[in-house]
């Protein structure tokens, strides 16, 4: 994956102000916005950690591919710079990671990260070790935590993102059929409604993101094994989902979907993740599922988001409607007094203020 210079387009970036969101831990009331896209991290190390492969085993972690999406595209765009070099505009990166090794310093590998350090809404991850050999081994071991716990807070900046700006005509469809709440982006332009079944699609032909939601009962634990999730989304698609010609219809590209157990508001959530394609027609994409139990009314409401871009990169438009899945709520949840919208981040050990990087 090729590199560039964060310091072009950033300089004239003009900054805009907002209360901060670090309870008065000793920081300016006024905070700068991060700037950057989503996905974008800036790495800082001394001159000597970009040559003795510690930053290229880091590096490798954060290009490392997508899975679930049809061509290569890597987690992470990458930017780079010394410490030296560290100014005060790259400070307000969204997503810094610092490489500290120093065996005066450490006695071994860890990372830890603090929040809204220089701007917000900002991660600052520090990695640490006392050489190179167990900086490397500790990535190795650890990247994909690192991944996980940067993916889910880029999903729930977007959680924010779609609380403010939604679409209605789509959340009220979801409320009167399902008796659900969720926030799904807004670029939604056509909508089919089915018995038990809802499909809201931007439909722009080369560049389209759909988001489905469908119910069926829940009878035991093993309508949550991967057999049971692939046949009833295949009758489920091909029921609703037809090609332009008879016999035409969306599946499931068994062998390129991959099928966890996960945790979700405190419950049990079964994800999916892969390629759907077209039954006798040369179509297919990317698609993530969530399946949830909707206790009160004993039944599983499952809703995806799936893209059809062909000849281009689709990981943009997946991470536009992957967390609007996360913002369900099912019928019990829509009573709570207190609901929170977020996913759980991955836990890992938040700095002090003493050792935040200044």
């Amino acid at each position: 994956m090729k590199q560039f210079n964060f310091f072009t387009g950033l300089i004239s970036l003009s900054l805009f102000f907002l209360v901060s969101c670090d309870g008065g831990k000793g920081r300016s009331i006024m905070t700068p916005t991060a700037t950057g896209s989503a996905y974008e991290v800036l790495v800082v190390a001394d001159h000597e950690d970009f040559k003795n492969g510690a930053y290229d085993a880091l590096y490798e972690v954060l290009t490392d591919d997508i899975f679930g999406l049809p061509q290569s595209e890597a987690f992470f765009k990458v930017s780079r710079t010394e410490v030296a070099d560290f100014s005060r505009t790259l400070r307000y990166c969204r997503n810094i990671i610092i490489i500290k090794i120093d065996d005066k310093m450490f006695t071994q590998p860890k990372f830890k990260y603090s929040r809204d350090v220089y701007a917000s809404p900002q991660i600052v991850m520090t990695i640490q070790a006392p050489d190179v050999d167990q900086f490397k081994e500790y990535i190795e071991k650890n990247g994909s935590v690192i991944l996980d716990f940067f993916d889910k807070v880029e999903i729930n900046r977007e959680i924010v993102l779609l609380k403010e700006k939604h679409h209605p005509v789509v959340a009220e469809k979801v409320k009167s059929m399902f008796g659900c709440e969720i926030y799904v982006p807004s670029d939604m332009r056509r909508m089919k409604t089915a018995k038990d079944f809802f499909w809201a699609t931007t439909d722009n032909g080369d560049k389209d993101m759909n988001f489905v939601i469908y119910s069926y009962p829940y009878t035991d634990a093993n309508t949550f094994t991967p057999e049971y999730f692939f046949e009833k989304r295949d009758s489920v698609m091909k029921r609703n989902i037809p090609g332009p010609r008879e016999g035409q219809y969306m599946i499931t590209s068994r062998p390129f979907v991959r099928v966890t157990d996960e945790v979700v508001r405190k419950g049990y959530a079964q994800i999916a993740r892969g390629l759907w394609e077209m039954e006798n027609y040369d179509m297919g994409g990317p698609f993530v599922s969530v399946s949830r139990v909707d206790e009160k009314n004993q039944r599983v409401i499952v809703v995806e988001g799936f893209v059809y871009a062909p000849g281009d990169l689709k990981k943009v438009l997946m991470r536009r409607i992957e967390p609007a899945l996360y913002t369900l709520k099912l019928p019990d949840e829509i009573d709570a007094e207190i609901f929170n919208y977020f996913i759980d981040e991955v836990t890992i050990n938040p700095e002090s203020d003493s050792e935040t990087t200044e």
